[in-house]
């Protein structure tokens, strides 16, 4: 069965790193657009960045500059490098696929930002 599963989330300082991982099974990243989301507390679920088969990059205008995605074949990993980090960063970050009619999400890593 095809699984998304994120990791690398955890509690950093604001202006602190983390760099988010998500490795597949039976889904290759080098031929789908991988992207990132993430879920505040009370908040809807919301784009953070994109990757395309070409590797054409995509993110939200409060990342940009900030965040990097990027994707490594031979693992079949995409990563969210994220630098600069602020409390309004903290969610649930979680990777997605779609592709001819189906739809694929990890479960989930936590980052919390303090201030």
């Amino acid at each position: 069965q095809a699984q998304l599963v994120e990791s690398g989330g955890g509690l950093v300082q604001a202006g602190g790193s983390l760099r988010l991982s998500c490795a597949a099974s039976l889904i290759r990243f080098s031929i789908n657009t991988v992207t990132w989301y993430r879920q505040a507390p009370g908040k809807e679920r919301e784009f953070v960045a994109s990757i395309t088969r070409f590797e054409t990059t995509d993110y939200t205008d409060s990342v940009k500059g900030r965040f990097t995605i990027s994707r490594e074949n031979p693992k079949n990993t995409v990563y969210l490098q994220m630098n600069s980090l602020k409390p309004e960063d903290t969610a649930v970050y979680y990777c997605n696929v779609r592709r001819n009619g189906n739809e694929w999400w990890g479960q989930g890593t936590q980052v919390t930002v303090s201030s």
